[in-house]
């Protein structure tokens, strides 16, 4: 029989299990939440943005910088890591500041290990959105990651590429080497692979991971566990997509939109020109009414109905010859 372990020993064990993940969450920190994609409120326009050494809308600087790197806002450290020595006393506002980052355009205290290290492994390095293709510098919102494809996403399209992220280029789930069914698909490429032709032999596959797309190295995930969809038809691509002018045949669908559109206002004019022609075959038919009226009229005036008294007289009786 194993000994029991002692209280002590499961102390020692779970503290142990917690230091390896926080060192190994150092790593990987999550974009959000990391200090200089920090959400920051202007201090004099009062507006909601990125984490920046000068306000993006109305350029002031503010009061309380927060560092990019170790997210702290007063130095009160006493060794002798701050390359400005401070013994004694705290410091606040500029006289915390260090350097300004060239990426994700906040401040750095003056701290040596902030300094050094910030500027090499900052994760805003290459933060170019994926849909609009703007930098850090161009807008005034924070960066984030999509959760699918892990390309970086401004404020204002992080909901529609997420939205739609998960559509895939081809129009039903097979590989596209070959006609069988892709177990693994890649978010970035938008595609599907079996396990035949998702080994690759310029990525190496990592243990404990799944395999890596043979295109672009992202890592890919299986087709059964997400909510995949294929491409729809819109518009009419799918009827002269590759022959026609114009985006992916939609010039093709317009022409014949308004070649539709043509046919039916001639068929319109047609009937109303039958419509004309019926009403005219009306008027006529009235107009012949009227003139057998007419001719009626003029056999019954031949008639002599004697003296009447619509005629002028008064009395109905004729006088005696």
């Amino acid at each position: 029989m194993p000994k029991k372990k002692t209280g002590a020993r499961k102390k020692a064990e779970n503290r142990r299990e917690r230091e390896k993940q926080i060192r190994a969450s150092r790593a990987n920190i999550d974009l959000a939440k990391h200090p200089c994609n920090a959400s920051m409120e202007c201090d004099k326009c009062q507006r909601r943005q990125k984490n920046r050494a000068f306000c993006y809308f109305c350029n002031s600087v503010q009061k309380l910088p927060i560092c990019a790197q170790c997210g702290k806002t007063k130095c009160m450290m006493k060794s002798s890591d701050c390359v400005i020595k401070h013994a004694g006393v705290y410091s606040t506002g500029l006289a915390m500041v260090g350097a300004i980052c060239d990426f994700c355009e906040a401040w750095v205290c003056h701290g040596r290990k902030c300094l050094s290290t910030h500027a090499c492994i900052c994760p805003l390095a290459d933060a170019e959105c994926i849909e609009c293709e703007r930098s850090v510098w161009d807008h005034g919102g924070r960066i984030f990651a999509c959760s699918f494809c892990h390309n970086f996403l401004c404020e204002d399209d992080q909901f529609e590429h997420q939205a739609s992220c998960q559509v895939l280029e081809a129009e039903t789930f097979k590989c596209v080497s070959c006609n069988r069914l892709g177990q693994h698909s890649c978010l970035r490429c938008k595609a599907c692979f079996c396990d035949d032709h998702v080994r690759s032999k310029v990525f190496k596959q990592e243990k404990g991971k799944e395999p890596p797309c043979p295109k672009c190295g992202h890592e890919t995930q299986q087709t059964k566990d997400l909510s995949m969809s294929t491409r729809s038809l819109k518009f009419g691509r799918q009827t002269g997509g590759e022959d026609a002018d114009g985006a992916s045949g939609y010039d093709a669908y317009w022409k014949s939109l308004s070649s539709s559109k043509a046919a039916d206002a001639g068929d319109r004019e047609d009937e109303y020109d039958e419509y004309e022609a019926e009403d005219d075959d009306e008027d006529d038919n009235d107009e012949g009414g009227k003139e057998s009226d007419t001719e009626t009229t003029d056999v019954f005036s031949n008639l002599n109905l004697g003296r009447t008294y619509a005629s002028g007289y008064a009395h109905y009786e004729e006088p005696e010859d």
